[in-house]
């Protein structure tokens, strides 16, 4: 049974995962990345499922990578070469995802949880959420899928900056589709899934597969993305 994560039953097609650490702030340790990994490829095939949301326990969506195995990793090539090899499937299971994702942010979405949101097809948000890239200070950031979001001209300088975007700047950057209170957001994440669903679960399929093909975005190594 998954320790990081918690899925609910399926419930009008859809299923939510909830990255569950909230005492870390949800951060995306190797154990978390490969529980969300294994089950995006359970639902995949689960002919039930239409769409999977994706949402952060507490008040925070995700603090991005777990700081502390980087630490571990600079001292250590074996969980070094754990911890990217994680990271790629991880990146390749998200942005591969044969049907909509939709992220629920339900408060920051750091480095990594900002990239996991911009994986996802679709966003709402709590006025809470806020996006940003702080780790462009001293490493790597994944640019493509934020690219094929936004553009050019914002992912260039999100990506370079690290500026923090708060709900209201990221709606009219149409980084996300609504902002609402916490409070709603259950309800506004409902109320998108159920336009979701509308379509036949093969439709959903194809289109989905269009949308990966149109973004051409390599699922190589995450330093590359």
């Amino acid at each position: 049974m998954p320790e990081h994560i918690r899925l609910s039953p399926v419930t009008a097609a859809v299923v939510t995962l909830t990255l569950d650490r909230p005492e870390k702030k949800n951060a995306l340790s190797i154990a978390l990345r490969d529980e969300v990994t294994a089950a995006l490829g359970a639902l995949a095939a689960d002919p039930q499922v239409k769409a999977v949301v994706i949402t952060g326990a507490g008040d925070v969506f995700s603090a991005g990578f777990d700081l502390g195995e980087f630490k571990q990793a600079a001292a250590d090539a074996g969980f070094r070469r754990r911890l990217w090899e994680s990271s790629d499937r991880f990146h390749a299971a998200c942005l591969g995802f044969p049907l909509p994702l939709l992220a629920a942010v339900n408060g920051p979405a750091i480095a990594g949880g900002f990239d996991l949101a911009v994986m996802c097809d679709v966003r709402v948000a709590a006025r809470t959420a806020t996006f940003s890239h702080p780790e462009i200070a001293f490493g790597d950031v994944v640019y493509s899928p934020l690219h094929d979001l936004v553009g050019g001209a914002v992912a260039r300088e999100l990506c370079l900056t690290g500026r923090v975007v708060n709900a209201e700047e990221a709606l009219r950057l149409r980084l996300v589709s609504s902002v609402v209170t916490a409070g709603e957001l259950a309800a506004e994440t409902a109320r998108v899934t159920a336009m979701l669903t509308r379509a036949p679960r093969e439709v959903l399929l194809r289109t989905k597969a269009k949308i990966v093909r149109r973004a051409a975005i390599a699922t190589g190594a995450t330093l590359d993305l």
